[in-house]
């Protein structure tokens, strides 16, 4: 295991005995939002948390609070729309939303290999097989989402 990996499981306990690869270096210039939004340059998030957060985050135009159904709104302005699960289906990029306790939580996004990616918070992105191996750490999926490439 490489020393990233081992922080990162020291840092995210729920992912410890996970399956996943460090696929960059730790940045703080974007969240796991904003990577399954495809960007990896400001982060996303809804205000109000926005607001009094800096850098200033970006949220595409709709009602801007943090309920699982902004999120799907704001999604929904780039071009997804909710879909049934996170099976690999050809000429889609797929997302899971993630929740714990009625907040979302996490974000991650489907790669043309089938394979998930996901950003760690201010640590680093990572790769792993299924977006279930995620849920120990931030919940459940409460939303797929798909759009097409």
């Amino acid at each position: 295991m490489s020393d990233d990996a081992y922080i990162l499981e020291l840092k995210l306990p729920g992912l410890k005995g996970k399956r996943f690869t460090v696929t960059s270096p730790r940045t703080p210039s974007y969240n796991c939002i904003a990577w399954a939004a495809g960007e990896s340059f400001r982060p996303w998030w809804p205000l109000p948390y926005a607001e009094i957060n800096n850098p200033p985050y970006y949220w595409p135009e709709t009602s801007q609070d943090e309920s699982l159904e902004d999120f799907i709104s704001g999604f929904g302005k780039i071009g997804y729309e909710c879909c049934d699960n996170g099976e690999w289906e050809d000429g889609y990029e797929k997302v899971a939303m993630y929740v714990q306790d009625g907040e979302v939580t996490h974000m991650a996004r489907q790669e043309n290999s089938g394979r998930w990616t996901s950003k760690c918070g201010n640590l680093q992105d990572i790769e792993h097989s299924s977006p279930d191996a995620l849920c120990d750490q931030y919940g459940e999926i409460a939303c797929f989402m798909k759009r097409k490439m």
